[in-house]
């Protein structure tokens, strides 16, 4: 017998979180949940969406689809990844799926799929859009070594000597679609100057025939598209333009089109970053299965909350990794998680 539920939990974050298109203080989430003990995560964007109540009813229809299925398999998984229903929503249901597959089979997530153990994990940490002086002093004193900074606006350019005061640091940069294709010009080269080579999304997905240009002879630098990058027919789209790819499960709608993506970008020689909304470590976790087709990792989601609501995914700063308990996904850690539930 299949039981199958949502719920939604609302996070408050550690600070305000701001990227060039939206902001948030507290993140709401939806949670689905298979016999009270596998489980996935629904998180939408801060600008782009979908909505907590579009998420749920997407969640709603998923869960009447699956509760007509005879039987929970592999193919269950094809399955969902064709519903007619949001990526985000696609994801929650399918990691709780392959979470279950995982506990019942007693394999650990990634052998269902046949992917290599995840090890090495190191994600960069995101430094949100702030007044230049905040930024310049998080930017400075984050414990962490790999850092993700968060542009698009007219006061970038006031944070860029700070730059040069950082030692043992690898900096990434993220304008998300903030920039003009004249800013971004100016801004990689700046940037490029300064060490900074991968840069992820500098201007709006409209313009991105002109990203290889935007380089100049900066031919380090590797352009990173997010934005726009939902499935595998918009990487065919615009793989000529870019030098590697963002892959968030909230928008290729899970785990199986997110391998699709990174096999044909690998074999294409273009780099693999794994990335994520704001989301605990449930949410993170299909990415964390399928690190081994990954160059580059953005999975701070969990780190940026007030607390974790889930346990068996590792942080150590920046570094990631697994233990035996990741078996049937991650576990919720329910004195930690009653206090977010909403309603």
């Amino acid at each position: 017998m299949i039981h199958l539920e949502s719920f939604k939990v609302s996070i408050p974050l550690k600070k305000k979180f701001t990227i060039s298109k939206g902001e948030a203080e507290v993140k709401t989430n939806l949670l689905t949940m298979m016999n009270n003990r596998y489980y996935g995560e629904a998180a939408g964007s801060v600008y782009y969406g979908p909505s907590v109540e579009e998420l749920e009813a997407d969640i709603i229809k998923g869960i009447e689809k699956l509760n007509k299925s005879d039987d929970i398999n592999f193919g269950t998984l094809e399955e969902i990844n064709g519903f007619n229903i949001s990526p985000a929503a696609r994801s929650a249901l399918m990691g709780m799926v392959l979470n279950f597959l995982s506990g019942e089979a007693h394999r650990y997530p990634w052998e269902i799929l046949s992917l290599g153990t995840p090890v090495g994990i190191r994600s960069s940490v995101t430094i949100a859009i702030d007044k230049p002086a905040e930024m310049k002093e998080a930017i400075k004193n984050s414990p962490y070594s790999i850092i993700k900074i968060k542009m698009g606006n007219e006061e970038d350019v006031l944070i860029l000597d700070v730059l040069d005061q950082l030692e043992g640091k690898e900096v990434r940069v993220d304008a998300n679609g903030g920039w003009s294709c004249a800013k971004a010009e100016e801004m990689i080269f700046h940037l490029a100057s300064k060490g900074v080579t991968v840069i992820e999304q500098p201007t709006d997905i409209e313009f991105i025939e002109e990203w290889p240009h935007l380089k100049g002879k900066n031919d380090q630098v590797q352009i990173i598209m997010d934005e726009g990058l939902n499935n595998l027919e918009d990487y065919r789209r615009y793989r000529d333009y870019i030098d590697g790819v963002n892959i968030k499960m909230e928008k290729s709608g899970g785990i199986l089109e997110a391998i699709k993506i990174a096999t044909l970008a690998r074999e294409d020689g273009k780099k693999v970053m794994l990335g994520c909304m704001v989301a605990s470590s449930v949410g993170i976790a299909q990415s964390v299965y399928m690190s081994a087709q990954a160059d580059y990792f953005d999975l701070d989601g969990p780190l940026l909350l007030e607390s974790d609501i889930a346990r068996g995914i590792l942080y150590d700063k920046e570094s990631i990794a697994v233990d035996r308990e990741i078996i049937g996904g991650p576990k919720l850690r329910r004195d930690v998680l009653q206090k977010y539930i909403s309603e």
